[in-house]
């Protein structure tokens, strides 16, 4: 009787990790936001890494995740930081001048993207129903684009490059998780962010590109960017113990709480709250996401017997 109830404990540890989690992640993007006044995003990205890298550092040294250092993985450990610095950079140049809510509600087309991705590159099978949640979930992001579009131009589009992104950085983070412990690739990450952010600072002050460009902000300004290593280290190590003590699909739904918790912080610091057509919006990308996590845990559940049966599987 007590490995059932060890694991009802675990997963109740796990949950309330993750809503934890989700309800500090939002913080990461309003302070971003009060720091483009007078930082760049790729400034802020950069102290972002710094900041998230000293957090993390004496947790992996308290749980030797240094020893998983591999140098023969450090080129794919370059590439995900190259492209987590993209959709970081790209997502704070659209909280500059977007409301966090409708940033964030963008983004979480991602799943939706890492269900095509997987489908194309994982050669995972993804059936009619789950393409058709891609679909109306797409629907629900442009009905949050469209107004957003008229008023700001193609940078409404950046939270979508932002999705792109990270979906292709989960796909790697999905591949490379078994050969390295998830402390070791995180900080490995923030490491090879900050060159990464130091290149593009460099090429930003010889283009006079403003969102590449470097900046010295104020005191406060860098109170606001310190802040945001901080709360995105914090997000981490949360979601971190979270997954080590619950499966990934019971926790996956909570990470929609994000946008609940986003509109709330929004609305508290900037006055920002999105209009019922993006409230409608919202809710179909909410839905088309459960539906296509509600759907993989059903596909998953199916253990088929023979060959046959498994091609015959209709997710």
């Amino acid at each position: 009787m007590s490995r059932p109830v060890a694991h009802t404990t675990g997963i109740t540890t796990g949950l309330g990790l993750m809503i934890l989690a989700m309800l500090i992640a939002p913080l990461i993007d309003v302070f971003s936001k009060l720091a483009t006044t007078n930082a760049s995003p790729t400034m802020i990205t950069m102290v972002r890494f710094v900041f998230q890298g000293l957090c993390m550092l004496p947790l992996v040294i308290w749980t030797r995740s240094w020893r998983s250092f591999s140098w023969e993985m450090s080129f794919y450990h370059a590439i995900r930081a190259a492209i987590i610095t993209i959709s970081m950079v790209c997502f704070v140049a659209t909280l500059a001048v977007m409301s966090v809510a409708d940033a964030v509600a963008i983004y979480f087309v991602e799943p939706i993207i890492l269900t095509v991705l997987s489908s194309i590159f994982l050669k995972e099978i993804i059936g009619w129903r789950r393409y058709t949640a891609c679909a109306v979930g797409f629907i629900g992001a442009m009905i949050v684009i469209r107004p957003s579009f008229q008023e700001i131009g193609y940078v409404a589009l950046l939270p979508v490059v932002t999705a792109f992104c990270i979906a292709i950085f989960a796909m790697m983070t999905r591949a490379l998780a078994h050969r390295e412990e998830p402390w070791a690739m995180q900080f490995q990450m923030s490491l090879w962010g900050i060159p990464i952010c130091a290149i593009l600072l460099v090429l930003g002050e010889g283009t006079d590109v403003k969102f590449l460009a470097p900046s010295l902000p104020d005191l406060t300004t860098w109170l606001w960017m310190a802040t945001v290593g901080i709360f995105a280290a914090v997000s981490g190590i949360l979601s971190v113990y979270a997954y080590r003590a619950a499966p990934a699909s019971v926790l996956a739904p909570i990470h929609y709480l994000e946008i609940v918790s986003a509109t709330l912080f929004g609305w508290l610091v900037f006055g920002d709250f999105p209009d019922p057509i993006k409230w409608l919006g919202i809710s179909i990308i909410i839905g088309s996401g459960l539906y296509i996590i509600w759907r993989e845990r059903r596909v998953a559940s199916i253990k088929p017997v023979t060959k046959s049966e498994t091609t015959s599987v209709s997710p």
